[in-house]
């Protein structure tokens, strides 16, 4: 039987933790030192004399073990690279410690647990192992879910940008003019990619450089062939008759995946039916296999 004076301790040290993450989010709590606010605006100041804390020392540790732990797990790819494909604004070491600040709060709550509860050891062990692992691939699983659904908004929005862009084209316009009219912040996320580019061009890359980078960035195949149809508007005097072509491409990639999509939707409706039907078939079918048993052991 469990002592009650463990419940307690536990109880308190959720209590702590909980009260610690819910205070942080308050500025009065969480105030940041007078001299290190005034830092960033100092003019002439150098790196080495701004104060370390414990975060600057532990966030190197925190992003070179999350990459090697990442690696594990098949994500090769960069995570400052995921991060901008998710339009996140955070830069990768500060995602670091989001993860392991999770995982030690896990462990820390498994802990007090395995204290009170006094599991099998081979339980405790996998418990103490998998549950900062679990809260480091839960953070892992929303960013790339966060890319997934990044993704999806600039395939649903393409066939759209694209149809607009090859009508601006073809009434005259050049293409940076076109890219700039279709470049508006908070309107979507071609047009906020869009606004980036043009952002690019104005930090001294030439059109086709900024487009290159959208492409490298977005990684989906529809942004890489419209880029590449973009590239040849220097030798093409019937680039917009191109990209309206390119954006009937889209669309009908577009059309095929809903159509998929439906067939898919419409296969998985009939799966509890097929169920239904077949367990109450099973039960009918083996009672009288039931009986016909009965009767050879009893003859």
């Amino acid at each position: 039987m469990v002592d009650h004076p463990r419940i307690l301790i536990a109880c308190a040290g959720l209590l702590l933790a909980g009260s610690t993450l819910v205070l942080s989010h308050f500025r009065w709590f969480a105030r940041v030192p007078l001299g290190r606010r005034l830092f960033a605006y100092s003019s002439g100041a150098r790196q080495s004399a701004q104060p370390l804390t414990l975060g600057d020392l532990v966030r190197p540790l925190a992003t070179t073990t999350g990459a090697q732990i990442a690696k594990l797990f098949g994500l090769d790819e960069d995570i400052a690279h995921r991060l901008r494909r998710a339009h996140l604004d955070i830069d990768p070491s500060t995602f670091r410690m989001q993860q392991f600040g999770w995982a030690a709060g896990l462990l820390g709550g498994v802990l007090l647990l395995l204290f009170t509860l006094e599991p099998p050891a081979p339980i405790a062990l996998l418990a103490v192992v998998g549950a900062p692992l679990l809260g480091f691939l839960v953070l892992e699983q929303k960013l790339l879910s966060a890319v997934s659904a990044r993704q999806q908004r600039q395939f649903a929005e393409l066939p759209v940008m694209t149809e607009q862009l090859a009508m601006l084209i073809s009434a005259g316009y050049s293409l940076g003019s076109a890219l700039n009219h279709l470049a508006k912040p908070r309107m979507g996320a071609i047009s906020e990619d869009l606004h980036h580019v043009c952002t690019r061009t104005q930090q001294g890359l030439t059109i086709h450089e900024a487009l290159k980078e959208w492409a490298d960035q977005a990684r989906l195949g529809e942004i890489d062939r419209l880029v590449a149809v973009l590239s040849v508007s220097s030798e093409t005097n019937d680039l917009g008759r191109l990209v309206s072509e390119e954006a009937r491409n889209v669309r009908n990639e577009a059309q095929r995946r809903l159509i998929e999509t439906i067939d898919r939707r419409t296969e998985q409706v009939w799966v509890p039916v097929t169920v239904a039907t077949l367990i109450p078939g099973l039960i009918f079918l083996a009672i009288p296999f039931l009986q016909a048993l009965s009767l050879f052991s009893t003859g």
